[in-house]
C-alpha cells in the first residue's frame, strides 16, 4: 500500500527535485521548511557524488563520516540542554600521578557545578575526567586505534559512549557540543585538540569559549608551554596580545573550575544574523554599562554601536534571554572574550549576592551560525 497522500500526488519523474520533496514528504518531512530544504540539499548533494564520478573510496568516507555523525548528534541530542567540558590529556597518565589525581578533583567539582565531562573515553587523564565525574555525569568520544581499542571501565557500555572510525568526525563533535576545553599534560592529541580549539574561535569558526590549562600542583608544563607561545608566537606578531585572553594557565583544580562557571555567569551564549553578532545574556545591564562597552570595544564594530535588547526576529530560541547585538568586523576575538568577562564583571557588581554556578540551559554551539553557506 502506497503511504502517498492523496492529495500530493507522485511526481512524473522529469523533475529530481520534486522526486526528492515528495520522499521527504513520505519519509515525514515538509520540504517547504528551511529543515525540510536542507534535507533535500543533502540528498541532493549525495546524488551529485555519482554525477561527478565519485570513486568507491569516496563514496565509503562520505557514508561512514555522515553515519558517524547522525549517530553521535543523536546521542548527544538527549543533553542538549546540559552545559559540557571536553577534557583532554595523555592516556598514559597513571592513576598515581599528581595530574590523575587533578583531573579527578577537577572533573568532580565540574560536575558537582552541574556540567556533563566528555573524554576520549581512554585510560589515564580520560579514566581520570570520567572518575571525577561519575558515568552519570559522562560522555565518551572514543577512536578506533589498533593499540587503543577498550574504553575505560567508567564508560562502557554506557549509552553516552559512541566510538568513531574518523579522527575529524570525533573532533567536530567535541568542539560542537563543548562549552569550555579542560587541558592537562598530553602529547601530541592533546596539542592537536588544544591548538584546534584556539584556531577555531581565533578565527571566529567556533563560538568563544573558554579554555583551562591545568598542571600538578608546582608544574610547569603549560607554564613552559605559555612561555614558547608568548616568545615566540606574540613577539614574532603571529598572534595578538588579545589572543592570550582565550586560555587560562594554572595548578589548581578549584581556580579552573571557577574560571569556567564564572564564564557564563551572565554570558549565555552567541550566534550571527548575517552580520549581527547576537551574545544573550541572562539579566540586562545597565545604560551606564552599555556605554562604557561601546567605549571599550569599539574595535569589535564594523558600523553602529553595541545595542542591548530582546530577541530578534529571527530567531527561536531562548527568547526570554536579554541581547547585546552589533554589527560585527567577524575579526578580533581576543577582544570579543575581553568584552565577554567585562559583562559578567558588570553582572557581579548588578548582583553581587549570585553564584555563577545556576543552571541556564545551553544551546548546542551551533557552528553553522558561525559562517555563511558557499558550496555550490
Amino acid at each position: 500500500m502506497s503511504n502517498t497522500p492523496t492529495n500530493a500526488p507522485r511526481s512524473s519523474g522529469n523533475d529530481p527535485l520534486a522526486e526528492l520533496d515528495q520522499l521527504i514528504r513520505d519519509t515525514g518531512g515538509d520540504p517547504t521548511t528551511e529543515a525540510g530544504m536542507r534535507i533535500r540539499e543533502l540528498m541532493h548533494t549525495v546524488i551529485k557524488l555519482q554525477r561527478d564520478g565519485a570513486d568507491l573510496g569516496e563514496i565509503k568516507l562520505v557514508s561512514r563520516s555522515f553515519k558517524e555523525l547522525r549517530y553521535a548528534m543523536k546521542v548527544f541530542r538527549t543533553y542538549r540542554d546540559e552545559r559540557k567540558v571536553s577534557v583532554f590529556g595523555s592516556a598514559r597518565t597513571k592513576e598515581d600521578d599528581p595530574c590523575y589525581q587533578a583531573a579527578v578533583e577537577y572533573s568532580r567539582q565540574m560536575a558537582g557545578a552541574g556540567w556533563m565531562v566528555i573524554t576520549g573515553a581512554g585510560d589515564g587523564i580520560m579514566r581520570a575526567g570520567h572518575g571525577g565525574a561519575g558515568r552519570e555525569a559522562s560522555f565518551g568520544v572514543a577512536i578506533r586505534l589498533p593499540f587503543e581499542t577498550n574504553a575505560n571501565d567508567y564508560i562502557v557500555g554506557d549509552p553516552k559512549l559512541i566510538t568513531f572510525r574518523y579522527f575529524f568526525t570525533r573532533k567536530l563533535m567535541f568542539m560542537w557540543h563543548s562549552h569550555a576545553i579542560a587541558l592537562f599534560p598530553g602529547g601530541f592529541g592533546t596539542h592537536d585538540e588544544g591548538f584546534e580549539a584556539l584556531t577555531l574561535i581565533q578565527t571566529g569558526k567556533a563560538p568563544v569559549l573558554p579554555i583551562v590549562m591545568i598542571d600538578k600542583p608546582g608544574g610547569t608544563y603549560w607554564k613552559e608551554w605559555d612561555q614558547y607561545v608568548r616568545r615566540q608566537l606574540l613577539a614574532n606578531g603571529m598572534i595578538s596580545e588579545q589572543d592570550l585572553s582565550f586560555y587560562l594557565v594554572t595548578d589548581d583544580p578549584a581556580e579552573a573550575c571557577q574560571y569556567v562557571t564564572q564564564f557564563y555567569r551572565n554570558y549565555h551564549s552567541q550566534r550571527f544574523v548575517q552580520d549581527l553578532l547576537v551574545l544573550r545574556i541572562m539579566r540586562p545591564l545597565t545604560d551606564g554599562q552599555i556605554e562604557k562597552l561601546n567605549a571599550e570595544f569599539a574595535i569589535l564594530l564594523a558600523a553602529g554601536r553595541i545595542e542591548q535588547g530582546s530577541a530578534l526576529d529571527v530567531e527561536e530560541d531562548h527568547l526570554d534571554l536579554t541581547r547585546l547585538y552589533f554589527q560585527s568586523t567577524r575579526r578580533d576575538y581576543g577582544h570579543l572574550r575581553q568584552l565577554i568577562d567585562r559583562i559578567n564583571q558588570f553582572d557581579q557588581i548588578n548582583h553581587p549576592t549570585l553564584t555563577n554556578e545556576q543552571p541556564t540551559q545551553p544551546p548546542t554551539n551551533d557552528l553553522a551560525d558561525q559562517t555563511s553557506d558557499s558550496a555550490k
